[in-house]
């Protein structure tokens, strides 16, 4: 049997279905929220873009100006055909090209699309090949499947490893920090997109009479069915996840702490606030060993070196289980209202999701903190210990499921709360 022939019997097995990988119309819109603001008309590259479902949306919904890219030429026909009955034609262009290579200038696009499609390529690859492509403020959306369990089965290992060895989001952020972005979204996407694509596509394998299949077609047949059992059997084990990254900000460097900037922290910390109280708190929790964690003290650097902003992440507890405390942040009052600060925020957040950590809590301005994805705590079952206006109490799930701790909030003690 060549390779060819199982190519075609694969995509044969799969033409006209409405998704080519786990996904919903919900994930899609989901990822597109967790993108934030968008340009009016955003220019959108659809890699990958099987029949268009994403592609579809992102122009009716967005106002997207859309390049949808594939190298299968059906699954191009069937976007066209829909484009043109939705009245979506102007809007959607279609190209046939390699996903790897893409024919388009440097800074073509406000929003590259991916679902279900990286794999092709691999996830570090699309990482690296695809940064270029973004115009300034610009987001890359993927999705890629990972493993959602500390040890997954040696039969799931097994399958996946011959496949296409899968990765926690943690080490998937972390690959994404280290090719130059931040993660800006998380979303674990639910069990109900994988019955998405699996649904049709088990009933199409159903359809096929196994006594007039060809050998090419028996081993694509074989193949979905495997996969489709695997789900079935060890689908706690591994799921996809959305990930919306954007570039990091190139005018500041950022860093965990090292000791000699522990005085320059302290100072930055006195000079961002009306007291003293902020920067003894860090001292204070610097002490603690129960609250203190190494590589979640991070700082921004001026051009000169000094530091610019700091930002804190240190253990507490909600609902008894581990999560984070966000607290503090500080600017230095020469470098405030030019990025530092956001940008040493994300990195620590960045740093606490590639360290498998689950949840984070801030006590903070409620128009401020919303930009790194935070929201109300209440909404997540997030509560405080003292009374507190509900907006000004935010959390952040880092890994986008729907596991993160509830419960009472408890802060170390130098928080004295």
């Amino acid at each position: 049997m060549s390779d060819n022939a199982f190519h075609d019997a694969f995509f044969a097995l799969h033409h006209g279905l409405p998704r080519q990988g786990p996904g919903s119309d919900a994930t899609t819109r989901r990822l597109l929220s967790l993108a934030g603001p968008v340009p009016p008309r955003p220019r959108v590259l659809d890699l990958g873009c099987g029949p268009g479902r994403a592609a579809l949306l992102l122009a009716a919904e967005a106002g997207a100006e859309v390049t949808a890219v594939d190298l299968h030429e059906p699954f191009l026909d069937e976007l066209r055909q829909a484009s043109d009955e939705r009245g979506l034609a102007e809007r959607i262009r279609t190209v046939s090209a390699d996903m790897a290579a893409p024919p388009f200038p440097d800074g073509s696009f406000d929003l590259v699309w991916a679902e279900s499609s990286a794999y092709a390529i691999g996830f570090d690859t699309a990482l690296r090949s695809w940064r270029r492509l973004l115009a300034p403020g610009g987001a890359l959306v993927l999705t890629e499947c990972e493993w959602t369990c500390a040890e997954p089965s040696p039969p799931a290992r097994a399958f996946w490893d011959e496949h296409y060895p899968l990765r926690t989001t943690a080490a998937n952020a972390a690959a994404a920090v280290g090719a130059g972005y931040h993660v800006a979204g998380v979303h674990r996407q639910p069990e109900s997109d994988w019955q998405e694509y699996y649904g049709p596509l088990g009933a199409r394998a159903a359809a096929v009479d196994p006594e007039t299949a060809t050998p090419e077609t028996a081993a694509a047949l074989e193949a979905a069915r495997a996969e489709i059992a695997m789900r079935r059997d060890h689908g706690a084990e591994y799921g996809y996840t959305g990930y919306v990254l954007r570039p990091a900000d190139p005018r500041w460097r950022v860093r965990p702490e090292t000791d000699a900037d522990i005085p320059a922290v302290h100072a930055v910390n006195a000079a961002a606030f009306p007291t003293n109280a902020e920067a003894d708190l860090v001292d204070a929790l610097r002490r603690d060993p129960s609250a203190w964690l190494p590589g979640l003290s991070w700082v921004a650097e001026a051009p000169d070196g000094s530091v610019a902003a700091y930002a804190l992440l240190t253990r507490c507890l909600v609902g008894g289980e581990p999560a984070l405390a966000l607290a503090p942040c500080a600017t230095a009052p020469e470098h405030q209202g030019q990025g530092a600060g956001s940008a040493v925020i994300r990195a620590a957040l960045d740093a606490a999701r590639a360290g498998g950590e689950r949840l984070v809590v801030v006590l903070g301005h409620p128009e401020y903190y919303p930009r790194f994805g935070f929201g109300p705590a209440s909404r997540l079952g997030v509560r405080p210990a003292f009374d507190v206006p509900d907006e000004a109490m935010m959390a952040l799930v880092l890994d986008g499921s729907d596991t993160a701790p509830q419960g009472m909030i408890t802060y170390p003690e130098a928080f004295r709360v």
